[in-house]
């Protein structure tokens, strides 16, 4: 099975060969490197900036206006902060203009933890994100997610923000992606670059197919009754884990992954928590103006009546970084049993 930067990968190659995408590029995302997490190694329209977040975001609006499809890389989401401007100006451009110009560009950035990248590569960006209109704003738990939102992005011809977990970049996914080869090995040999030198080798690409993952559109990833828990990203696999760890006690826990931050899929939710009565969001944003915070407003105001216990958000801590030790990054944003013990105490709190 494909890790998620191969997925990225693949989806990016199936994008300029088919969906029209005229550049990628972004510090190191051209050759040899091919992008810090390997996610751009071999990509024809891959090319490389200064290491100026400022410039690549420009030079993205700037060829999505003159007629390109450009696909720009901010190399950790940490540093795309100094950028909001520029993405204020991409996200309103369509409603500022009434339709009259779009901007078919995408932004790739990694985000959060779990790499142990300390203060300056272990930020998150989704509520930033959530708090700049104009944009859609994906984020996938797995590689063929990974592959299908690329894929959707692509298409779309306003802004999309594209947000790499980057703690799953390197993990391998349990569904293939349509197109992929049967042996692993051998699509690490068809699509990964070697170590040394780099200058003859050229990626020999599967026959790729397409497939894209509706953005907008959340999933059911595991069926409960009790209570619901909705996650995404780097904390979605966590959430799954310990729904499936606490139906040996008797808790039945129905998950969601996201997917879409924006557009979000709020019918999928509001029918789960609906069934359920119980509500975990889950992520590793700071707490404080959380994305979480906003769907438990939504919830409250709309469902309830519906709710037999309030609903909870389990996020990072307000802090301003995470610590490079082992004991500090994981104390500053959810772990598996920090989930674990969120949703048994939801689960048995009475109305």
């Amino acid at each position: 099975m494909a890790n998620m930067a191969q997925a990225v990968r693949m989806a990016l190659h199936y994008a300029e060969e088919h969906l029209g995408v005229t550049d990628i590029f972004g510090e190191d995302v051209g050759p040899p490197l091919g992008g810090v997490f390997t996610a751009t190694q071999g990509l024809k329209t891959a090319w490389n900036t200064p290491l100026d977040e400022r410039g690549i975001i420009g030079m993205a609006i700037g060829l999505a206006m003159a007629g390109g499809k450009p696909v720009a890389e901010i190399q950790f989401v940490d540093y795309i902060f100094n950028t909001i401007d520029l993405l204020k100006v991409a996200g309103n451009t369509c409603w500022a203009t009434h339709g009259d110009w779009n901007l078919p560009m995408v932004v790739k950035t990694p985000v959060g933890s779990g790499i142990r990248g300390s203060l300056y590569h272990s930020h998150s960006f989704d509520a930033t994100a959530t708090h700049i209109p104009g944009w859609k704003i994906v984020i996938p738990s797995n590689p063929l997610d990974a592959y299908g939102l690329m894929i959707s992005a692509c298409q779309e011809i306003n802004p999309v923000m594209y947000l790499e977990p980057k703690a799953l970049l390197r993990i391998k996914g349990e569904e293939r992606i349509p197109g992929e080869p049967d042996n692993d090995k051998q699509l690490s040999k068809m699509i990964d670059a070697p170590l040394g030198d780099r200058s003859q080798w050229k990626p020999q690409w599967p026959e790729l197919e397409a497939y894209a993952v509706p953005i907008g559109k959340g999933k059911v990833v595991r069926a409960g009754s009790q209570v619901t828990v909705v996650s995404y990203g780097r904390t979605l696999p966590l959430c799954k884990k310990a729904a499936d760890d606490l139906a040996a006690e008797g808790v039945d826990a129905e998950v969601i992954d996201m997917r879409t931050l924006w557009p979000y899929d709020w019918e999928l939710i509001k029918g789960s928590v609906e069934k359920t009565g119980r509500v975990l969001y889950v992520n590793e944003d700071t707490e404080v103006t959380n994305f979480g915070e906003h769907l438990v407003r939504r919830t409250v105001e709309e469902l309830f009546y519906k709710l037999m216990a309030p609903p909870r958000l389990l996020a990072g801590k307000f802090i301003p970084g995470i610590g490079l030790a082992d004991a500090l990054e994981m104390a500053s944003v959810p772990q598996q049993g920090d989930i674990t013990a969120a949703i048994r105490m939801l689960a048995g709190e009475q109305p």
